[in-house]
């Protein structure tokens, strides 16, 4: 029974966790690079799986060897990829790049790019290297639509957002763009890069938020000619962020130079961090989690971030630029369990 493995995983010490996991995920990318090969070889000979009753690579791949539509699609994609480039091949092997990697970029590598191409791909996340494919191959940017999609219980609607720098258009931007059916089938949200700097946003709105656009397209109709969506998108979208930035960080024109000091203490008057430490303290750690291993990887989580006391604040740490630090909430929990223990 493989349910035996979960009690065998559960007996592992957590010293030996990580590196067990470490050493079967090396051995996955290895049988994945067999297969990988396999089926290259395998796609050059149809008549194997024709003789079996198989009438394309892919159904072979669901039916015989029980594969995923999606699963089966990606390796056949590496699988071509590899036969043209082999170099691929040990580059999944040493998991430097991924199947997804390998399926984005294949139709766009050549003999004259392949190595410059699959260079840059080297430990790029999926939303790099997406960037990279839209550098590869820019698209044109889409047109700013918003469409009524059949209602099910409220009105609602898609809007698809060009981007906001693009040239004004003389026509109104509410009337163009992909009919409704495409709104629902596509996922949503999206944003996707299209080209160098440049990303096509898709998402759907209901009744009240598109009564309001449809009033800002109104106001804003000597500022913004076509009402273009995007181009509001863009000013409602750095208005927020000044909100949010004021709210949480304290952003202001004119902050203060120093925290406000209790009488009497060189302490400050909590163990809230005054807003001009908080400003500081995000700039220095870039809006991202400043927790950093042994072996010296910085954590990357940029979501969930908290102000976290170096010197624990209950320890007489205070609330200074020297002493905060962002975390994530994993990490921040992490480092007080260290000091005061697991919670109950």
């Amino acid at each position: 029974m493989k349910t035996n493995i979960l009690a065998t995983a559960d007996a592992v010490p957590d010293g030996d966790l990580l590196a067990r996991l470490e050493t079967l995920a090396g051995r996955e990318r290895e049988s994945l690079v067999d297969v990988v090969a396999h089926l290259a070889t395998l796609d050059r000979r149809p008549a194997l799986y024709a003789a079996r009753g198989f009438g394309s690579l892919f159904s072979y791949c669901t039916q015989a060897l029980r594969l995923s539509e999606d699963a089966a699609c990606t390796r056949i994609d590496a699988a071509r990829s590899c036969r043209r480039f082999p170099e691929i091949l040990d580059l999944l092997a040493s998991g430097e790049v991924t199947l997804t990697s390998v399926r984005l970029l294949g139709r766009h590598l050549t003999p004259e790019n392949h190595e410059s191409v699959l260079g840059r791909a080297k430990g790029r996340t999926r939303q790099q290297i997406d960037m990279l494919v839209a550098e590869l191959a820019p698209q044109p940017d889409v047109p700013s639509s918003v469409r009524r999609l059949p209602a099910v219980t409220a009105p609602s609607f898609a809007v698809a957002a060009a981007p906001a720098s693009r040239a004004p258009s003389t026509e109104p931007a509410a009337v163009a763009g992909p009919s409704p059916a495409a709104f629902l089938l596509a996922p949503r949200p999206i944003v996707q890069p299209t080209a160098p700097e440049r990303y096509r946003v898709q998402f759907t709105i209901d009744q009240e938020t598109h009564d309001d656009l449809r009033c800002l397209q109104a106001l804003l109709r000597r500022e913004i000619p076509d009402g273009d969506p995007a181009a509001i998108f863009k000013r409602a979208v750095r208005l927020l962020r000044e909100k949010v930035e004021s709210k949480k960080l304290g952003a202001t024109t004119k902050p203060r130079r120093k925290a406000v000091i209790r009488p009497g203490t060189d302490k400050p008057r909590s163990r809230e961090a005054p807003r001009a430490v908080k400003r500081v303290v995000w700039r220095q750690d870039a809006g991202q989690c400043a927790f950093v291993a042994p072996d010296g990887r910085r954590c990357s989580e940029k979501a969930f971030l908290e102000f976290h006391h170096v010197h624990a604040h209950a320890l007489g740490g205070p609330p200074t630029v020297g002493n905060i630090s962002l975390r994530c909430w994993r990490h921040n929990q992490y480092e007080a369990e260290l000091i005061f223990g697991p919670r109950r």
